[in-house]
This record gives C-alpha cells, structure tokens and sequence, in this order.
C-alpha cells in the first residue's frame, strides 16, 4: 500500500473532522495500519472553511500532513477550487454533486460525483449525514480501508443518538458507488 494521502475538505458544519476521523480509526483500529489525521477549520466554524487530512500507511509516518493528495472529498465548490492542484498524477477526486459546479478537466485524475447532499436531504430528512455518504462512497471506490473497518469505526465514533442514521448513510454511500460512473 504505501503512503496514501487523503485530504476531505468543506465548510463547517459538514463534518469533514468527523469523517476524516473516523476514516482514521477505521485504518488504526480495525485495519491495523499507521494513520495520522490532523484538521484545520476557519474561525469562523460553521460556514467557513474546513479540512480534515488523514494519512494511513503500512509503515511509521514520517510526516503527519498531506504533501500531494492520493484522495480529495471536496464538499464544496471552495474545497475543489483550494485543493485541486495539490492532488498525485492518478489521483481519486470525489465532489458533492449538489454543491460542486465546476471541476478542472485533469488527464490522470479519477473523478466522481456523488450527490450526497441530495441524498441526505431526500432520504434521511438530514443533509448533516452528506458527510456519512462521501465517506461511504470514498471506502467503496478505493478500499482505503475495509468496509467491515469503517463500518465498525462509524458505529463506535458516531455521536451520541445519531448512530443508526449514520450508519445507514454509510451503507447508502457504500452502495451508491456501484451507480457511479467516472467523469471524462
């Protein structure tokens, strides 16, 4: 595996710190793999910018942070706009269909939309759970992680009273990524 590199990025109040996470508790924990996850968000809090970075890796991580993203959620058009250029030749791009517009044209770059926003809305009364969705849908595309170990890292680290929910957001993400398609 090697070193992969993933940053998830937003604005407040979408839980990209909670994924990222969770994301790495899953590695850590149930993968047994080496991670580190650090976050950044405005002062500002909800609404204003927000990242979560994890890095997971078979061997000791030498550096903490994300030098040039394997992976990128972008949950915003700002995320896309901040971070695309700091991404590796081959790297996975997966945006949020409903709050993403526009998104560079970049040989190499594998990119997927997913309408999490949408989804939460529609199905689960709760755009809050888009996050749950990107999640989902960033394990099914890229086995960063087992299904079994995120699955398990989101039951145990969801907040109180919102476990089902998230959880089942996460299946939904899970699921969806057998619809997607790669943008050209």
């Amino acid at each position: 595996m090697g070193r992969i590199e993933v940053r998830i990025a937003g604005f407040g109040g979408q839980g990209v710190v909670l994924a990222g996470q969770l994301l790495g508790k899953a590695a850590v924990t149930y993968d047994k793999k080496k991670a580190v996850q650090t976050q950044s968000y405005g002062a500002e809090a909800r609404g204003g910018t927000a990242r979560s970075e994890v890095v997971i890796a078979d061997e000791p991580i030498d550096y903490p942070k994300v030098i040039s993203a394997d992976i990128l959620i972008a949950m915003s058009q700002e995320a896309v706009n901040r971070y695309f250029e700091n991404l590796k030749q081959g790297a996975t791009v997966i945006v949020d269909a409903d709050l993403v517009s526009k998104v560079p044209a970049c040989q190499g770059i594998k990119i997927y939309r997913v309408p999490a926003t949408s989804i939460a809305t529609k199905e689960f009364g709760n755009q809050i759970v888009a996050n749950m969705i990107m999640l989902g849908a960033l394990v099914g595309l890229t086995q960063v992680v087992s299904q079994t170990a995120i699955r398990t890292a989101v039951e145990e680290g969801a907040p109180k009273g919102t476990k089902e929910v998230n959880i089942q957001a996460l299946e939904k993400g899970l699921s969806f990524v057998h619809q997607l398609k790669e943008m050209r």
